[in-house]
């Protein structure tokens, strides 16, 4: 018997320990990091409270997708399902919100990063439309710390 999903907003202080064990629950392709602390995940909550959702089935968190814009491209963060309720649609149904959201910010273009262990993922979001980058970008990151 499968239950309906509820897809909502994430609520910070209330959905973050459940938010923070489902990312620490996947198996691949959710690392976390200083950003992801409760002071962190609290400012982004605040910023773009309308791009971070969480799935709920039963009043059980069993999801989230973190989406943000920064005014010219949007970026698609931590999208997480457990592993009981994938194969249901959430992550599409996030994924298609997600981007309706971004694009009524007036987003063009929007980016994401897999890690290059996850081919599943790799995968779902090439059947999505999104496409690798593959030479012609090359990510660098600097900590501002």
């Amino acid at each position: 018997m499968t239950f309906p999903v509820l897809i909502r907003p994430f609520r910070y202080p209330e959905d973050y320990p459940a938010v923070r064990a489902l990312w620490e629950s996947m198996e691949k392709g959710v690392r976390l990091g200083r950003s992801d602390s409760p002071q962190e995940i609290e400012k982004k909550a605040t910023r773009d409270p309308d791009l971070f959702l969480v799935a709920e089935v039963e009043g059980a968190l069993v999801g989230s997708v973190i989406g943000g814009f920064d005014g010219r491209r949007g970026r698609i963060y931590h999208l997480a399902v457990n592993t009981s309720q994938r194969k249901r649609g959430i992550a599409s149904q996030w994924m298609a919100e997600v981007e309706a959201r971004l694009r009524a910010k007036g987003c063009l273009k929007s980016y994401l990063l897999v890690i290059t262990d996850n081919d599943e993922a790799m995968r779902y979001y090439e059947k999505r439309g999104w496409s690798s980058m593959g030479e012609r970008v090359r990510l660098y990151g600097k900590d501002l710390t």
